[in-house]
């Protein structure tokens, strides 16, 4: 069962797990549901906002109506939605950062720092910092956990642009590492790309009033920080 996170007769918002894809792939005949399709079955149509990579969790926001849809994909491009991430990232990133790079297309459905005068280069800015640092605990590498501001609304931005800084998340088979990250037992920690979608707030699409949207942390995520810190 997905949780629910927030239900009324504008939007549907979820706490997302790991795995999922929010509409159907590249190939639809591998007869994997998308996550959009399995609750539009239970909570009827629903109108897709924003995505998450398969890898990402958290706060993620559907439409339940064409006017709302309007509303909020408006509130997402012109930067009414202030998102906020936890990412857990190798090497040891500056205390805080912003981070101005634009991104363009690369192969294979990636995407890559724009050289100057690229003109498939769009603009996306990032502020990070760091809330918390770990030593390396073998088999675990240093470590850190940061929260990311994303102002603008790239494909893989966060990726991206926390590789291009030297510290890529700690498990990114695109942009990083493969992993996964194992415990020193050696069992799996986690095996996906640790970054989670922890709040969204915008204007409710019908009220105008504000809306904070918040999601807990994954297990698997919270598994890897006990790990980290030793306890």
């Amino acid at each position: 069962m997905i949780p629910i996170l927030h239900a009324d007769e504008a939007l549907l918002a979820v706490d997302k797990p790991a795995g999922r894809l929010v509409i159907p792939g590249r190939n639809p005949s591998a007869g994997e549901p998308s996550l959009r399709e399995e609750l539009a079955s239970l909570h009827g149509p629903l109108w897709v906002v924003h995505r998450l990579d398969r890898g990402t969790t958290g706060v993620l926001v559907f439409a339940r109506s064409a006017g709302a849809h309007r509303t909020l994909c408006l509130a997402f491009e012109h930067r009414g939605v202030t998102k906020r991430y936890l990412a857990l990232v190798r090497g040891s990133p500056p205390d805080a950062a912003r981070i101005d790079v634009p991104i363009a297309p690369a192969r294979r459905g990636r995407m890559r720092p724009a050289h100057l005068g690229d003109p498939r280069g769009k603009s996306a800015v990032t502020a990070v910092r760091v809330l918390e640092r770990f030593a390396p605990r073998p088999p675990l590498p240093a470590l850190a956990l940061v929260e990311a501001l994303p102002e603008t609304g790239r494909t893989h931005q966060l990726r991206v642009h926390l590789a291009h800084g030297g510290t890529p998340l700690a498990v990114d088979p695109d942009y990083g590492e493969a992993g996964p990250l194992l415990g020193r037992d050696g069992a799996v920690l986690i095996a996906r790309t640790p970054l989670h979608a922890v709040e969204l707030r915008f204007a409710h699409p019908l009220t105008g009033k504000p809306l904070a949207l918040a999601a807990p942390l994954p297990e698997d995520l919270a598994r890897t920080l006990q790990a980290a810190r030793g306890t």
